[in-house]
């Protein structure tokens, strides 16, 4: 029988957490054809998220949950989620409810059809005015400047075959952007649309640092443009200053100039110093992700799994992680390849 892993990072969840299991559990007994197992990842939260996590393990043997070491942010929670999941196919969901689990029938259906990667867009959001804006000018651009096939709304609602979670897992790239690979990725998509809904409790923990890490990551991770538009900048620049030392250069032989100015020198001195400056920066993010890149540290750390170890003596990264439980570090290397018996997908017919 089919099964479908719901990965659901979690960070400071408490509120939501109850409600988004009842609404799991509504949704795996509209489909009894088939298997259902829900995979929270704890990202290091400061509330009771994890105790709600295990008291909801005892009551359904489906969900099982992973523990990270502290607040590693939300890409890696889900691809450590990614890594412990075992299904033929992934979802990947938020856990403040405000992606509805109702669209996941939807999606099964549409990767029983063939599609490889279904994208759950947002076409509307009830978010506030600061939200809703940033999400606009983020999506717009990268849709504009690096996938045209992006949806406009954007996207963290998707469901992917089990080998695109593999070569996701197998990427494994610290700061980059998770959506932007699975559209690198290439495989068959398929775009559904649904209107994002307003938060039901607790706070948002996205702040305007992160939303512009946010941004960063996604554009240094697959887009020279950044880059390129720092060598235009010097370029133009180069040719103004140019031009204005031709016109003060002429101005002084024709005695325009009587006494040499201090303002127009200081102007100068301040825009050219704050370019350079700018271009510095520009550069010192992509070595910086590089030098992150270079070091080989895990993307996060697992403290503790609870309803996992059923699996441990199947995965390639068993004998690695034995003992290990309280502070195992799970990468790339300890994706877990359970295959079918027929070495692939189900077929239709076996749902």
């Amino acid at each position: 029988m089919t099964l479908v892993s719901v990965v659901v990072p979690v960070y400071f969840n408490a509120d939501s957490l109850r409600s988004l299991v009842f609404r799991l559990q509504k949704v795996a007994t509209c489909i009894p054809e088939v298997d259902f197992e829900f995979v929270f990842v704890d990202d290091g939260s400061g509330d009771e998220s994890f105790s709600i996590l295990r008291e909801q393990i005892l009551a359904d043997g489906r969900i099982k949950a992973v523990r990270l070491s502290r607040n590693f942010g939300n890409n890696a929670a889900v691809l450590a989620g990614l890594t412990y999941a075992s299904g033929h196919c992934l979802v990947t969901m938020s856990a403040d409810l405000q992606d509805p689990p109702e669209l996941i029938p939807d999606m099964i259906a549409r990767w029983q059809q063939g599609f490889e990667i279904v994208v759950a867009a947002r076409q509307g959001r009830q978010d506030p005015f600061p939200t809703k804006a940033f999400s606009f000018i983020f999506n717009r651009l990268f849709k504009k400047l690096v996938f045209p096939q992006f949806p406009p709304g954007g996207f963290d609602f998707v469901l992917m075959d089990r080998r695109v979670a593999k070569l996701l897992v197998e990427i494994s790239e610290k700061n980059s952007y998770l959506s932007g690979q699975l559209m690198w990725l290439g495989f068959k998509t398929d775009v559904l649309h649904f209107d994002r809904l307003r938060r039901e409790g607790g706070k948002s923990r996205w702040t305007l640092g992160k939303k512009i890490k946010y941004f960063i990551d996604a554009f240094t991770a697959f887009s020279y443009l950044p880059i390129r538009l720092t060598s235009l900048i010097g370029i133009l620049l180069a040719v103004l200053g140019f031009g204005y030392a031709a016109l003060i250069i002429w101005r002084r032989l024709t005695y325009a100039i009587q006494v040499p100015g201090f303002a127009s020198l200081i102007v100068v001195v301040l825009v050219l110093c704050g370019t350079q400056l700018f271009v510095a920066g520009m550069l010192g993010e992509y070595l910086w992700r590089v030098l992150e890149e270079t070091r080989r540290r895990p993307p996060f750390v697992v403290a503790s799994t609870h309803n996992l170890d059923w699996h441990e003596s199947a995965s390639p990264g068993a004998d690695r992680r034995r003992g290990e439980a309280s502070a195992a570090t799970a990468g790339a290397a300890s994706f877990r390849q359970k295959e079918n018996s027929d070495g692939g997908k189900p077929r239709s017919g076996d749902v």
